[in-house]
């Protein structure tokens, strides 16, 4: 017998080869697992790289726009700081100063500072007395003029009260405006006569960043956003205010009516962003996120690119802060940093691609260089194998003719061995027949017994009704005696139909006739039993499809098992019920008795061939067989169960013939569907 590695070696060379090289699986599993970690570190180095390119080149992108938007804003501030002053000098806003309640003083300077304030393009400009009531202003002929208002509560009035110039940016208590307030002392004989005041609105700075991909906004000294692209960010603080500030805001009423809440702005911190500020970001920049909520209507980035802040989704910016004018505020210019996350995205997976075709390449080449050695071994395997097979041939030469000549042996015995099974299998199948015969027979007389004790019980009847000259009732006599013959023959040939090879015509049968046959037929067995018959009143006329002959075969076989049942089990009150329910389609007969029921294990064989549940000799069990066979035939259907109350129940359902057709019916004619 060859080895089994050499039997390996002859059948699948290849699965010799890497038998005899342990550990191939785990050099390549070794190979996958490098290809995976390159792929894994040129993702990371791709990210990163263009990550930090990209946050490198928005960074200067930002920080040009940054500026270019601080040095708008200082133009702007710068142009107007003078103005204040060259109005504190006029000489209108002295002789205002020294009467102020000089009606004609006060139109010369409302005319002046009118003047003044349209040729330099300003908001408003007013004159504030040294008791805080503004007493002339460019406004004045407008119904929200600021003549009359006390300005005392705000901060301005008071420094330039002082003898310093103010600079204030707050929203307007009489004309819920924002704008940016220059605060000029007038002074006479050394000492501060009045105030004069510029108000600029730099409402269109915060368009100048309207672009939602790029927000804009200025904060004070106390951090608190007065201008910005960004609606939702405007009157936000970078970060919580003191009790002391919040109670200075309320007195000044900086922001009038409006509500400062915190803006949900924080600088990450994840290791990439730490790694970020210190390698590529300069001064003044920082990446921060913003919750969304915070920002209503702000484009959001993709799902991948967001952040969380708390439970809040957030985006993520590049901010970029300049100082600017003279009152220490702070730009910052916001750059969103999903491009550029988007961009890395994007590099990567390119270069996760082009290193996998690296790899089909490669793998591909190792391939080929794989099936070049196996076919060399393969080759060498073959010239052995060959050589193998030659002595295998000559062993199995020898040992397949001694099995043929043990085969042969084997084979003479076998068909011996057929031969009498199959006599003794026709021997078999003859003594059941022959046995078979024998329980039809006695099924046959069993059948016939009532029909000829009917018989005799009409002759004997003819016989006196003949002596007494009654003919017409002997004659009666002598047509059931005819039924009942022709019935007898129609019943011996009632096993053909069991067998299924005789299938005859179907008529609309009068329901009520056949009943009245059946139990004329048993009215002899019928004496002492307590019989029902209801549910045909209603519609005396009421037919079924069905062969009169064999449907009162079933209704007879139907009663005569249920004379058994009663007599067996209740011979004191023997009751048998007929009852008849039609509907629109079928008709269903039940035939309830009181008897001795039907056993559980026996419901489900009750219409087999030749089973019975009474005592030997007393029947063959083909009664409910036929009668089940019979029923099919006519399209309906025969069933069991055991009765409420003890005894059981045989529910024989047909189907309905149409109530035009009965009156045709004779027992002899029908109508055939």
């Amino acid at each position: 017998m060859p080895h089994s590695d050499d039997f390996l070696a002859v059948h699948d060379p290849a699965a010799a080869r890497q038998a005899s090289a342990p550990g191939g699986d785990g050099r390549w599993w070794g190979f996958i697992a490098a290809l995976a970690g390159g792929l894994l570190l040129l993702c990371c180095a791709t990210w990163l790289l263009s990550v930090q390119r990209g946050i490198g080149a928005l960074e200067r992108d930002t920080a040009t726009r940054a500026d270019r938007y601080a040095a708008t804003l200082e133009a702007t501030l710068d142009r107007y700081e003078f103005l204040p002053a060259l109005v504190s000098f006029h000489p209108f806003v002295h002789q205002l100063l020294a009467a102020p309640d000089d009606p004609a003083r006060v139109a010369a300077a409302n005319r002046y500072l009118d003047d003044v304030n349209r040729n330099a393009h300003a908001s408003a400009t007013y004159v504030i007395a040294a008791n805080g009531r503004a007493l002339a202003a460019s406004n004045y002929a407008d119904p929200g003029s600021f003549v009359g208002t006390d300005y005392r509560f705000r901060p301005y009035f008071q420094i330039a009260s002082r003898g310093r110039v103010a600079r204030y940016y707050a929203i307007g208590v009489t004309s819920d405006e924002p704008g940016y307030y220059i605060a000029q002392p007038v002074e006479s004989g050394g000492r501060v006569i009045g105030v004069t005041v510029v108000k600029l609105n730099l409402e269109w700075f915060q368009r100048a960043g309207g672009d939602r991909a790029e927000p804009l906004m200025v904060s004070d000294e106390h951090g608190v956003v007065f201008l910005s692209s960004v609606p939702a960010w405007q009157y936000r603080t970078l970060q919580p205010l003191s009790q002391g500030l919040e109670a200075e805001l309320a007195a000044t009423r900086q922001y009038h009516d409006r509500e400062v809440s915190p803006l949900a702005l924080h600088a990450l911190s994840s290791p990439v962003t730490r790694w970020l500020n210190s390698t590529v970001l300069g001064p003044g920049s920082r990446l921060v996120g913003v919750a969304r909520q915070a920002a209503p209507g702000h484009a959001a980035g993709s799902t991948a690119d967001a952040v969380r802040v708390g439970s809040e989704r957030a985006d993520r910016y590049l901010e970029v802060s300049r100082k600017v004018g003279p009152a220490d505020w702070t730009m910052h210019v916001m750059a969103s940093v999903d491009p550029v996350l988007a961009g890395a995205r994007n590099a990567t997976i390119g270069a996760a691609l082009a290193y996998a075709c690296a790899c089909l390449l490669l793998v591909n080449w190792r391939q080929r260089r794989q099936r070049a050695r196996d076919m060399q071994y393969s080759r060498r395997l073959l010239e052995a194998a060959y050589d193998e097979l030659e002595r295998r041939v000559e062993a199995r030469t020898a040992d397949l003719m001694a099995i043929n000549e043990q085969l042969e042996g084997e084979v003479v015995e076998r068909t011996r061995a057929e031969n009498e099974l199959r006599a003794t299998q026709d021997e078999l199948v003859q003594a059941s027949k022959l046995a078979a015969l024998g329980q039809m027979a006695a099924g046959i007389t069993h059948e016939l017994n009532q029909p000829l004790a009917a018989l005799r019980t009409f002759s004997d009847n003819t016989r006196v009704l003949l002596e007494r000259g009654q003919l017409d009732a002997a004659a009666g006599n002598l047509v059931a005696i005819a039924d009942l013959t022709e019935r007898m023959g129609k019943i011996t040939g009632q096993l053909k139909l069991f067998a299924g090879k005789a299938r005859q015509r179907r008529h609309a049968v009068a329901l009520q006739g056949a009943l009245d046959h059946v139990l004329a037929l048993l009215a002899p067995r019928l004496a002492g039993v307590r019989l029902s018959c209801s549910g045909l009143e209603a519609e005396p006329g009421l037919a079924v499809w069905a062969d009169e002959l064999k449907l009162e075969q079933v209704l007879l076989n139907l009663v005569a098992n249920a004379l058994d049942a009663v007599a067996a089990a209740a011979p004191d009150q023997p009751r048998i019920a007929l009852t008849v329910s039609a509907g629109a389609e079928t008709v269903t007969v039940a035939v309830r008795d009181n008897g001795t029921g039907i056993a559980p294990e026996a419901l489900p064989h009750l219409f087999e061939p030749f089973f019975t549940t009474k005592e030997i000799g007393q029947g063959l069990g083909l009664g409910l067989a036929i009668s089940s066979s019979i029923v099919r035939e006519f399209g309906g259907q025969l069933s069991a169960a055991g009765a409420e109350g003890g005894g059981a129940e045989f529910l024989l359902v047909l189907r309905r013939a149409p109530g035009q057709q009965v009156a045709a019916v004779g027992r002899d004619a029908g109508v055939h569907p």
